[in-house]
């Protein structure tokens, strides 16, 4: 586990942008935003991938508390339907950003696509969740909060056991689609099933 920088360049304020859900079947596609301080140190911190559900679940009240500002949104399955998901995970990070308090200088973005927010400058980092601090921060605070959201709305449909699997393509997953067919949670712009059948709604 390398070292994670703490800024791209200095001097001012930082935002780290990350989403979690993009290659879910179901539920919301879930962005974060953050913006930490300088002085922010917090071993053990690095990409939520690369973490324990535990350890993500142990790092979010940190980040909330340490953080000088975070925003969360969650966009859900029928926004994605109509505007893709590259789209609407687009959308929720600039949705996680307009909850700020302050106004970053900056927005550290993990992955290649962005769309430009209120014309603050923007950096693009391919696997930036693994390389700064922002991002990683963001990552976790995505998961858990999406994590969250699906293990309460597995309680309304516990057969697909979303608490689990939190809506990704497993093959429980699938199976459950195939027996029980679509719920409004999933998302119907998606293949869910790799033969993909006609479900009625």
């Amino acid at each position: 586990m390398g070292m994670l920088f703490s800024h791209f360049q200095y001097p001012g304020e930082e935002a780290g942008t990350d989403e979690a859900g993009r290659g879910c079947l179901a539920g919301p596609v879930t962005a974060a935003a953050i913006v930490l301080p300088a002085s922010f140190h917090c071993p053990g911190l690095t990409d939520s991938k690369q973490l324990t559900e535990i350890q993500r679940n142990q790092l979010k009240p940190v980040l909330e508390k340490e953080a000088l500002t975070f925003g969360v949104c969650h966009v859900p399955e029928a926004e994605i339907d109509t505007i893709n998901i590259l789209n609407a995970s687009i959308l929720a990070m600039h949705r996680s950003l307009e909850k700020l308090v302050t106004t970053p200088q900056l927005i550290l973005v993990d992955g290649n696509r962005f769309k430009p927010f209120k014309k603050i400058p923007h950096q693009c980092i391919v696997k930036g969740d693994a390389k700064f601090l922002s991002i990683a921060a963001a990552s976790i605070l995505a998961k858990t909060y999406r994590d969250a959201f699906m293990e309460k709305i597995h309680q309304e449909f516990p057969m697909y056991n979303w608490a689990r699997n939190k809506g990704y393509p497993t093959r429980e997953h699938r199976e459950a689609i195939r027996k029980y067919g679509l719920t409004k949670y999933h998302r119907k712009s998606f293949r869910q099933l790799p033969q993909q059948l006609v479900f009625k709604m």
